[in-house]
Order: C-alpha cells, then structure tokens, then sequence
C-alpha cells in the first residue's frame, strides 16, 4: 500500500491509484471528466490546475505496447477528443502531454496546459516540474479550486 496526498490535501492509502481511480474506489475531486469502455479521464488529484487531465486505461497494464488494437484506438480517438475540448471549451492553446513506463500506476497519459502564468517557470518540458510543484504548494486556494472544479464541469459537460 502507498500513501498518496491528494490536492485537497487528503491523503489516501492504496495499492495503485489508477486503479482506486478507474474503479470507482477513490473518486476524483470533480469525478469522472469522461469515460470509455478502457478508459477513464479525471482531473489530477495532486496538481489543481484547470484543465490538466489523466487519461488512464482501465486495465492494469504499464507500457503502451500492451494495449489491444480496440484499447489503442480507443486511447487516441479519446485523447483527441479530450485535447479538442480543452482547446475549444477552456481555449487551451499549448499542452505538453507525459507518458512514463516507470510509474508506480498504471498506463495513463497527462495532458498538462500551458497557461501564462506558467512562463515564469520556462517553457520547455523542464519548466513542468517547477509547475506542478507551484500548483501544489502555491495554488491550492479556494479560489483556484473554484477555477479548477468549474473546468471540470465544463469539460464535462463538452466530452458527452
């Protein structure tokens, strides 16, 4: 069992987050942004900032080259329409999309915005770090929770 802080600040003790996630155990702050037979689209739990979605299979694998030919279709016909969404319902312009084979989840792909006030941090995939970790620490008010749930509910109200 791992030990995970959420952005809410509540921490939660699971096996695989993906898989508390995915499964209906651990609900995501906002919920369930968009769903398909493989996969699950839900804000961060750890980073509120509007707009940034994980897009995570529903079976517990951990490499790109383990999904199916349905499960790879599915993956990038919902990443697609998640990354239409964005850009059209919060006009996002600009994200840097991170898949890691060495997590302790399973597959999921992060679609991070790029917002203005991210520039002070660079704009190469360096500057994504001091982001995320600005997003936590510094960001975590109620205000921007506001601005992170209302995203959520545009996003979904956009993907049905």
């Amino acid at each position: 069992m791992r030990k995970i802080t959420l952005s809410n600040g509540k921490t939660v003790e699971v096996e695989c987050l993906s898989c508390a996630l995915t499964s209906g155990l651990l609900e995501p702050d906002g919920g369930v942004i968009f769903e398909t037979e493989h996969f699950h689209a839900h804000q961060d739990v750890a980073y509120p900032i509007e707009g940034l979605v994980i897009l995570a299979s529903k079976r517990h694998i951990k490499c790109l080259d383990e999904l199916t030919d349905e499960e790879r279709l599915d993956y990038i016909n919902t990443l697609t329409k998640i990354r239409k969404a964005q850009r059209e319902i919060l006009g996002i312009d600009y994200v840097y999309y991170f898949y890691n084979e060495d997590t302790t989840h399973h597959f999921h792909t992060w679609l991070v915005p790029r917002y203005k006030w991210m520039n002070e941090f660079g704009k190469s995939v360096e500057s994504v770090r001091p982001v995320l970790l600005n997003a936590r620490n510094q960001r975590n008010t109620n205000e921007n929770h506001q601005k992170v749930m209302s995203a959520i509910e545009a996003l979904k109200n956009g993907l049905i």
